[in-house]
């Protein structure tokens, strides 16, 4: 079982995370804004990251930022609603740009519950290669 912090401004998406995350055997912990998502970072220990990228206030790049300077081997995964479109004249791809900046995945909302469980399993198992069931709590 890993304790997960989520970072997303629309309460919709917090619950879909929250509840897919605690339905496979995590803990989860919820914040609005980038702001409050830093302040429960740096009050408690967390094994994994989701930051949506847009948000009032503080955004999930600057709330990266932060977070790598603190932690900078946390596995972060970075969400956003924002269209990726190939056309050279539309707003940059914003969920790429995260990864170059330091995010481990990435996924477009809406995203599959599969996608989302994967990518977290990735993740964790990365930051835990010697774990033999990082899902369960076994590390």
């Amino acid at each position: 079982m890993a304790n997960i912090l989520i970072v997303d401004d629309d309460p919709a998406v917090q619950t879909t995370i929250r509840l897919l995350l605690e339905r496979a055997g995590h803990h989860v912990i919820v914040a609005g804004d980038g702001r409050k998502g830093l302040a429960l970072f740096e009050a408690g220990q967390f094994d994994l990251l989701f930051l949506d990228i847009f948000m009032p206030g503080m955004d999930g790049l600057e709330t990266m930022r932060h977070i790598r300077v603190l932690a900078p081997a946390i596995p972060i995964i970075v969400i956003s609603g924002r269209s990726i479109t190939p056309n050279a004249y539309a707003e940059p791809d914003f969920l790429k740009m995260a990864t170059k900046l330091g995010a481990v995945a990435s996924l477009q909302k809406p995203f599959r519950p599969g996608a989302l469980l994967a990518a977290v399993d990735g993740c964790l198992k990365a930051a835990w290669p010697e774990a033999a069931d990082v899902s369960t709590g076994s590390r």
